[in-house]
């Protein structure tokens, strides 16, 4: 097989699947991943022959994009805030909404130069802490996360980067007072935030592979997490540290109000690219 036939078998094996644009994508990608060939490689090599191994590596990848698994898993990496990040069905993929809140609080600290420190809570991937510790190489960045095989992926990010950040495995709803004698300017997170109503909007390659925990919160309580992390943050944060927080597009006023009573001013909520309400930052009393 040639590969400009394995493009074709590719393009017509996943085109009732998937729009043709997303199918090409897909396509290079994996030549990248399998290949080693660069799009613009692909295009001049047409006429060689794929080795039968690499076929079947196509062929499986063809079958788990077919039952809607994320490319992202297949390939094993993604990229974020222009940094190569490695992927496994125990952390999120990052999203493009999350380099958001990253250039937020780079915006805010680049300039200073005043040595502060960062702790990134359910850092997941690292992806938050990561490009953190790129952008401000002179931060002290602590990142936390309730699951070891989360932390496991996040180490190898951070190592992959060349950045030293340290990683901490605690759960921040039955907190064990690991960092209560630690202090902060600065406290980000994306935590959990979509509520089991909010299923029937979601892609079935979220919801059947990415981990459930760090997506999904209870709708009776569904601020739980972002309650008892403000709650700490107002412990743990230096007199005029900074909260920031992603959030639910749903639920911006009711943020606003709970940091509000926690003691938090200068709340700021801010739309995101879609101008949905996907951002929020107060600053500590």
């Amino acid at each position: 097989m040639t590969l400009k036939s394995l493009k074709t078998y590719f393009i017509s094996s996943l085109v009732d699947y998937y729009p043709e644009t997303e199918v090409n994508s897909f396509f290079y990608m994996l030549t990248l991943h399998i290949l080693n060939m660069r799009r613009i490689d692909v295009s001049l090599n047409y006429g060689i022959e794929v080795s039968n191994n690499d076929k079947v590596k196509f062929q499986n990848a063809i079958e788990r994009l077919k039952n809607h698994e994320p490319i992202q898993y297949i390939i094993e990496k993604t990229e974020f805030y222009d940094l190569p990040f490695k992927v496994s069905n125990n952390v999120l993929i990052p999203r493009p909404e999350t380099e958001e809140l990253v250039d937020w609080i780079i915006s805010k600290f680049k300039s200073q130069k005043a040595k502060i420190r960062i702790l990134d809570i359910g850092t997941g991937s690292g992806c938050i802490a990561i490009s953190l510790a790129k952008q401000l190489p002179d931060c002290k960045i602590v990142a936390l996360d309730v699951s070891s095989e989360a932390l496991k992926v996040a180490k190898e990010n951070a190592k992959l980067n060349d950045v030293e950040i340290e990683f901490i495995e605690a759960d921040i709803l039955n907190w064990n007072s690991k960092l209560d004698n630690l202090k902060f300017d600065v406290i980000v997170s994306n935590p959990p935030y979509v509520r089991a109503l909010e299923k029937n909007k979601m892609r079935k390659n979220v919801l059947d592979f990415e981990p459930y925990l760090a997506l999904f919160v209870e709708d009776e309580d569904s601020l739980l997490f972002y309650r008892k992390i403000t709650q700490l943050a107002s412990k743990i944060l230096k007199p005029k540290g900074q909260l920031y927080f992603e959030v639910n597009e749903y639920l911006g006023k009711e943020m606003v109000k709970l940091l509000s009573e926690n003691h938090f001013e200068e709340i700021e909520l801010k739309s995101d690219i879609f101008r949905k309400d996907r951002m929020i930052k107060g600053i500590k009393t």
